[in-house]
Formats: C-alpha cells, structure tokens, sequence
C-alpha cells in the first residue's frame, strides 16, 4: 500500500513538472500579446475561476479584464468573448479562421465527432451534411410542405392540456413542449410519434437527450488534460456512451424497419425525411451512407428537440415571472384571432409582442450560453490581440445578452425593448446570436423560429395559467441548470384554465 501511495504521488509530481515546464515554455516562447486574463496556477490554470455556473463565472470576469479575455484551463489556452463587437470580430471577419471546433471528451463517445455536423471542423464531409440539411430539411419550401404537421402536433398539445385543464391538475411545461416537439420531428423525419404525454418513453427518451447534453456541457478535466482522455476520470463520456448509444438503437431500428418495408413494397416514394435520405444514399454520386443517417438524426434530435422545448419553457416562465407581460401577449393573441381559434404559423408575423417575447427570452436564456466551442486554425489578430492557432474560443453570449453597455437594464425581462427595434436572433446583428453567426451558425434556426412560436403562442391563446401550489409570480424559481444547453433548474408546474 505504501508503494502505490508512492507511486501514484510521484506521478502526480512528474505530472505537475511536465504540465508547469509546458507553462513556463508556452509564457517565454508564445505570443507575448495574449488578451488580458486572470493569472493562471501552475498545472491547473484558471480551472478554480469556472465554478459550476461558468457562463455566469466568465461574465463576471470580463468586467475586470474586459470583452476579450485569456484563460488557461489546464493545458488549454481558452479565448473569451464577451461582447458584440468582438464576437463580430471573430464570427464575421475572422470566420474562416476560427470556423474549427474544440471538442470536448464526451463527444467523442462512439466516435460521434467523425460523423457529426456539429463537431466536424469545416471539410468535405461536413459540406455535404450542410448541403443535405438545407435542401433536404430546412428551406421555405420544404418548411411549408410540413406545416400540417407540426401544426397537428401542437394541437395534440393543446388537447392535453385542456384535459388537464378539465381536471385540474398541473402541467409540466417543459416536459409537454418536449414530447411536442419530439413528436413534431419524428413525424416530419419518419411518420411516427415516438412519445406521448405523461408516458414513461417520453420521459426516458427525454432523460437520455438531457444527460448527453448536461454531459457533454460538463467541466471535464480530461478536456483541460487531454493525457487523461483514455482514463475518463470524471466518467462522463462512459455515460455519454451509453445515452447515445440507446439513442443510436432506436434510430437504427426505425432505418432497418423502413428499409424493409421499401424492399416489400419496391417503391422509392419519398413520403418523409427517411425516404429522401435513403434515396440520397442509394445514389452513386451520395456521400450520404447509413451510419451518416443515423448519426445526423442524432445530431438533430438531441440539438433540436432540447433547445426549442427549453426555450418554451423559459418564455412561459419568464411570462409567468412578470404577469403584466402575460397580459399583454394574451391580449395581443385573443384580439388577432379571438376565442377557440387554433394559431397558425402565418399568424405569426402578425404578432409583434409574440414576436419581442421570443427574442427577449432568447436575449436572457440562449440555449447555449457559449454556443459550441469554436477552434483557431491559424493565429489570427482580434481588438489588437493575438489569439494563438488550437486556442480554444468561447462566445459568452449569456454576457453579450445581459451586458449593460448594450441593453438598457439588462437583467429585466422587457419584450417592449424589441418593438421598435430591427434586432433579429438570424446572425447578423451580434447583440443578439443565440444560434450563432457565420459559417457555423444554427442549420435548424428557421425550424426552431417555427415551433417556438407556434407552441408558445398556442398556449398563450388557448389557456390562461396559474402556478401550482398557489405559488406567487416573484416567487418560481428562475435559477438556470449548467450544461451545453441552459435549461430551467427546476421544472415549470402551471395550472391551465379556461380563458
């Protein structure tokens, strides 16, 4: 036992004099023009300064060194970017340059990072998975043909909820929104519901997209000491493992059940998104096979689903957080469409307070507060700093959102702030990027403007709402959950009653 205490102290020491050398080596022999940052410890850096909320750590930080700042998290030199200015810099100007990803330990279960539209640096293969998203999926055209059925989708929504409506009892919405969305999806993607309300495979499957999400969105030491990738010391990406893996399954068995059902019935008729894919992989010319189909639909479906369900979530908590507000939206719905009358998508540009509801939801709770890791390819010149080739690159627009120089009161929910303003959430005006901005930006923003709306404003119009447990409206909880996706930490329970 004695020997092994040795042993592994010594190790820990030869660790710490080969990680502080690459320190001191890195200090004397990099860039000299490095962005200000808090001063690192030896081995582990600024690793201490995260917490476990860094989006809110980090913003705290560039109030003393600034809206572009270096941190050194283990042997990663990070680059954070906290306001508007500089994210333009970066997603715009330098765009290119800095179109890579970091990826993180966990997305590497699998192997996911060699097929994945989100991890996949800019290179023929993620071209391709680009090109299939915008012409197979996400186009106005395609986006129209499949209006009926989400429009379907959302009225099984509100059907739920008047039974719940009927009966009294309580509504999780976050967990409603998801099954919502879920079902909206699979519809579009493969003709079948894979959930339903209050069912244990809803809640499973939503159980399994949350943890790949919270995992992957989690401090993880084998990403600042990339030597320990192979000892997985946090045992993340072993659970990451096995949540994509289940996912994997059930992808896998719909694709195998389709593609029977073709050969059965010989024909190529392209009735959702599976066929058209299928149909895309058979032809000669494809890059597309059935392991890139596979994993693309678990790219979409974890990414999707989470972040426009959450998003729901937080826009009726931050309405039910400032019932002045909810008034407001309410009375905006009731006087375009009146009593009964279920929303429809192209309501929704009559709908300017709906609208600025959205985007300041979006403003205060962006899905992923960092939006995904991004990686310098080449050093690049930023606001008269050198931001050296493999650093790290972290946009903090959770800072950007609640930044004082930009947004009058920040902190305050004032969807009114967006009715006379030009400000859009599509990656042109960086004030405002919840999905991004360049070449990387979000594949799925227009399907998710979509659903959001749609869902938000159908619940609005349908219901008024009462929180459970005759909790007042100062009192919900609007405490915010870390992960790659910024969920609510406790769920939102309403009463829905008749308008």
């Amino acid at each position: 036992m004695d020997y092994m205490l040795l042993l592994l102290g010594l190790s820990f020491v030869l660790a710490c004099i080969h990680f502080l050398t690459k320190s001191l080596a890195a200090t004397k022999f990099g860039p000299v023009n490095l962005p200000p940052g808090p001063r690192p410890f030896p081995v582990i850096g600024n690793i201490l300064e995260l917490g476990n909320k860094p989006h809110q750590a980090l913003a705290e930080l560039s109030k003393t060194y600034g809206p572009i700042m270096s941190l050194k998290l283990g042997s990663i030199t990070t680059i954070v970017i906290s306001s508007p200015h500089v994210a333009k810099e970066a997603l715009q100007t330098h765009d290119r340059a800095l179109s890579s990803r970091t990826i993180p330990d966990g997305a590497r279960s699998l192997d996911h990072h060699k097929y994945s539209i989100a991890w996949l640096p800019v290179s023929a293969p993620w071209r391709n998975l680009r090109k299939v998203c915008a012409t197979q999926m996400f186009t106005a055209q395609r986006l129209d043909a499949t209006q009926l059925v989400r429009q379907k989708k959302v009225q099984e929504l509100v059907d739920y909820v008047h039974e719940s409506c009927k009966s009294g009892s309580v509504v999780d919405i976050g967990q409603a929104a998801f099954t919502t969305v879920m079902n909206s999806v699979s519809n579009t993607f493969f003709s079948i519901d894979l959930a339903q309300y209050q069912s244990d495979l809803s809640e499973n499957f939503k159980d399994l997209v949350y943890s790949v999400m919270e995992e992957v969105g989690r401090p993880n030491i084998a990403d600042y000491f990339p030597i320990l990738r192979s000892v997985d010391p946090q045992g993340i990406r072993k659970r990451i493992t096995t949540s994509i893996g289940k996912l994997l399954n059930i992808f896998e068995g719909i694709i195998h059940e389709r593609i029977q059902t073709r050969e059965k019935m010989m024909s190529k008729e392209s009735k959702d998104l599976l066929d058209s894919l299928l149909n895309l992989a058979e032809e000669n010319s494809s890059e597309l096979s059935l392991v890139i189909i596979k994993r693309l639909f678990l790219d979409l479906f974890v990414a999707g689903i989470d972040t426009t369900s959450s998003t729901v979530e937080w826009a009726m908590a931050e309405l039910l957080h400032n019932p002045e507000k909810l008034t407001k939206a309410q009375t905006e719905l009731r006087q375009l469409l009146g009593k009964g009358e279920l929303v429809q998508e192209s309501d929704i540009n009559k709908l300017p307070y709906l609208q600025a509801v959205m985007k300041e939801t979006l403003r205060l709770h962006p899905p992923a507060p960092f939006l995904v890791p991004h990686k310098a390819e080449t050093e690049v010149e930023i606001s008269s700093y050198v931001v050296p080739k493999t650093a790290q690159i972290l946009v903090n627009v959770w800072a950007i959102g609640r930044d004082s120089s930009v947004w009058q009161n920040p902190t305050s929910f004032m969807p009114e702030r967006f009715l006379e303003s030009e400000i859009d959430v599509k990656g042109r005006d960086f004030e405002l990027i919840p999905f991004g901005a360049g070449r990387r930006i979000c594949p799925g923003l227009s399907l998710a403007q979509r659903m959001v709306h749609l869902m938000l404003a159908s619940l609005l119009c349908t219901f008024d709402w009462k929180l459970a447990n005759d909790m007042k409206p100062e009192e919900i909880d609007m405490t915010e959950k870390f992960g790659i996706t910024l969920h609510k930490s406790e769920p939102l329970l309403a009463i829905p009653t008749k308008v």
